[in-house]
């Protein structure tokens, strides 16, 4: 009897990320969410290691991605943060001048970004204040146990998450989650790898960043809302024991060839 040989199956390019769309039950919307990205375990190291994305590595600054401000995505979000900055007192914010100081201003690009003082955001507390580095919208936050996402601009609330939106000529919508990209932060930096430096959590990113997804939340800012994401749950729990998810992201390459033949497991 003639044995039949297996056919070997290629594995995926390095960095191709699986993705799903769906409509939204309430809008006239489609999602599209990059799976693979929703269902790894990456995790922010922001002040515990990461490298920062100057032209070079620099952990001692504890800048993350903070050294060239954030950029507003409208006026609402500009309003919304300088609202939340005259709140700040100081002793939750190392450059609180009162309201002396204007926390924006425009960038090279002729767009509205959080003002830079000694080389980064005005919102970053830097190593060695008394109240310890960081955000200070963030820890003001967190101190009164109230949300970040409530106070900090939009395009830092939602990393590592980004969402992008486009309106066709319809008026229909189609929202687009994906991982926040080293790209995305424009031309400079030290590398493309240098937003990846990780750690793998014990959650997946999709759970660990449930509440600014939008679980749970009733009202306020989140990125897809609490029916979008009970809705995501439950395409991501077939995929998942389906075997429909792609390779693991580049900030997982440490692991990636385990997981191109192990399923996802329930987080």
């Amino acid at each position: 009897m003639t044995k039949t040989k297996a056919k070997k199956t290629a594995a995926p390019p390095e960095g191709a990320h699986d993705w799903v769309s769906f409509p939204d039950p309430e809008e006239d919307r489609t999602w599209v969410v990059d799976v693979t990205f929703l269902l790894s375990k990456w995790r922010c190291i922001f002040g515990d290691g990461c490298q920062g994305v100057l032209t070079g590595p620099a952990p001692e600054l504890e800048q993350g991605c903070c050294s060239y401000g954030a950029h507003f995505i409208d006026e609402e979000d500009v309003e919304r943060v300088k609202k939340a900055a005259a709140t700040l007192t100081p002793d939750e914010w190392q450059f609180h001048q009162g309201a002396e100081l204007d926390v924006v201003e425009q960038g090279a690009d002729d767009t509205t970004v959080t003002r830079l003082v000694d080389g980064a955001c005005v919102f970053l507390n830097r190593p060695g204040w008394k109240g310890g580095p960081g955000c200070a919208l963030h820890a003001a936050a967190l101190g009164r146990g109230e949300r970040p996402m409530d106070l900090k601009p939009t395009v830092c609330w939602q990393l590592p998450l980004r969402r992008e939106d486009e309106t066709d000529a319809t008026g229909h919508v189609t929202s687009v989650v994906r991982e926040w990209d080293r790209r995305h932060w424009g031309e400079g930096g030290f590398g493309s790898d240098g937003c990846h430096r990780h750690r793998l959590d014990s959650r997946r990113v999709s759970v660990r960043n449930r509440q600014r997804l939008g679980n749970g939340v009733a009202k306020g800012i989140v990125v897809i809302g609490h029916g979008v994401y009970l809705l995501w749950l439950l395409i991501s729990k077939v995929k998942m024991e389906f075997r429909f998810v792609g390779p693991a992201v580049p900030a997982d390459r440490t692991v990636a060839n385990r997981r191109h033949s192990r399923p996802y497991k329930s987080a």
